[in-house]
């Protein structure tokens, strides 16, 4: 994902998640394994909550199939990353959790507008959905991307799409945006995502658009990925019906509660061991490296949109930390070291204020031993490299604007095909206070995807 329009404002909410790129099977057992030993985290509801807790044990979920978040299984159970975080919400706050199929999105929508269930968890925000939903903090999220059909150019923005035939489920998190910026695309509405790729099969309709996991989850050799879709991503949240705060408030409270590792191995679970299956297109070749390279980008930039608000309530309990940034990191620095891929942050004068392990490994270095310290001032990068990128984190300080790029840059390792991210980082009353960025390796899916290394 890389921002919607005005993302400006929603720079004042930051939040970091990412997933790993590439883990091994055996990592992810590993993780799983460790999860199974963790404690119950600790979610301190006021008396109100309790009281609503025992008012209404039961909350109606309205649950549409969308494989691998939520689905039944061969049993007819339902199975999913997002039925394994409310199995855990359930344990930490006495809430039940009960499923009511829906069969459409649109029917969804329905069912949480008249009251027929209580909340969602697979329903994507946008300005329609907040007239009648109230929506969570996320705890994940996915790029979109195009979806084509084989032998046709790979679609690359909506702009490409212009006085072309573009299907979605009715009601799509993306139709009111579509209609009302691109008018000369010809959307059509269908029920499912399996009819909208009927069609774009067929040759009925030229694309649809479609979460990056459920893209990669049924591929035909009549359909090809194409780009991210710049400025719009899906973040995982928990959609409540209007009119219930207390369940709002209890649900936000769980996942600020939920430990980050334990939710690493649960989305890794889930998500770790996909990858492209065998068939004629050629982005089905990609390894899993690859395609989860687009994936973390997206979840790096379309998490750090959301969770800014928690921030300001925790600010008061970190006043020991080392710099002004770092009252607003503390309660990320746990989530951030999770983090499979480089993230950094650094203050107005470029100056490191924290990092993760997955930083100093890339690098070959210790957070201790370069932390304050300029990328100028350290030996971590070729020199022209170092100095490149600090005059670049300056002018974005200087220009506030943010930055995404895919580049190559020259490590000490050798050359690295990247895509790089840049943000700055704002206090909860509006100022300016330092850059937030990071970057994934990209080089070995750039490879397979022109089949041959570069």
């Amino acid at each position: 994902m890389l921002f919607e329009r005005g993302w400006k404002h929603a720079l004042k909410r930051v939040f970091l998640l990412c997933l790993l790129v590439g883990w091994r099977v055996g990592v992810a057992a590993h993780l799983a394994h460790d999860e199974e030993q963790l404690n119950i985290g600790t979610v301190v509801l006021s008396e109100a909550e309790r009281q609503w807790v025992r008012d209404n044990p039961t909350v109606i979920v309205a649950a549409e199939q969308y494989p691998l978040y939520l689905f039944l299984d061969e049993h007819g159970h339902w199975s999913g990353l997002n039925n394994d975080v409310l199995k855990r919400i359930s344990a930490m706050t006495g809430l039940q959790f009960v499923y009511r199929e829906s069969f459409s999105t649109a029917q969804m929508l329905e069912r949480l507008e008249t009251g027929a269930a209580d909340m969602s968890t697979t329903l994507a925000m946008n300005d329609e959905r907040r007239l009648s939903l109230d929506f969570s903090h996320a705890f994940g999220g996915a790029g979109w991307v195009f979806v084509g059909r084989a032998g046709e150019p790979g679609v690359q923005s909506l702009e490409q799409l212009a006085k072309r035939v573009l299907v979605l489920p009715g009601r799509h998190a993306l139709e009111g945006v579509i209609r009302r910026d691109y008018p000369s695309i010809e959307l059509r509405s269908v029920k499912t995502y399996a009819e909208a790729r009927a069609l774009v099969e067929s040759g009925e309709a030229y694309a649809t658009i479609e979460n990056e996991i459920g893209a990669q989850l049924y591929p035909s050799g009549l359909l090809k990925v194409g780009e991210l879709l710049e400025g719009k991503w899906e973040a995982d949240l928990l959609a409540v019906r209007k009119g219930q705060p207390q369940l709002l408030s209890i649900l936000n409270k769980a996942l600020e509660a939920f430990p980050a590792s334990e939710l690493r191995a649960i989305r890794l679970n889930w998500l770790g061991g996909i990858g492209p299956k065998p068939a004629a297109a050629g982005w089905q070749h990609w390894s899993r490296l690859g395609y989860w390279g687009v994936f973390v980008v997206g979840a790096f930039c379309g998490l750090s949109l959301l969770w800014h608000r928690r921030m300001a309530a925790l600010i008061k309990q970190h006043r020991d930390v080392q710099s002004q940034l770092g009252d607003q990191l503390v309660f990320q620095r746990a989530l951030i070291d999770a983090m499979p891929d480089p993230v950094f942050v650094r203050d107005l004068e470029g100056r490191l204020i924290l990092c993760n392990k997955s930083y100093e490994e890339a690098l070959s270095i210790r957070f201790e031993q370069v932390q304050g310290c300029r990328l100028i001032d350290v030996d971590a990068l070729p020199r022209a490299t170092a100095g490149m990128l600090h005059e670049e984190f300056m002018i974005q300080l200087r220009t506030r604007r943010t930055r995404f790029s895919r580049r190559r840059l020259q490590f000490k390792q050798g050359n690295r095909d990247i895509y790089q991210w840049t943000v700055p980082f704002y206090c909860a009353s509006g100022e300016l206070r330092g850059l937030l960025g990071g970057w994934t390796d990209i080089t070995r899916r750039d490879a397979a995807t022109t089949g041959h290394p570069h």
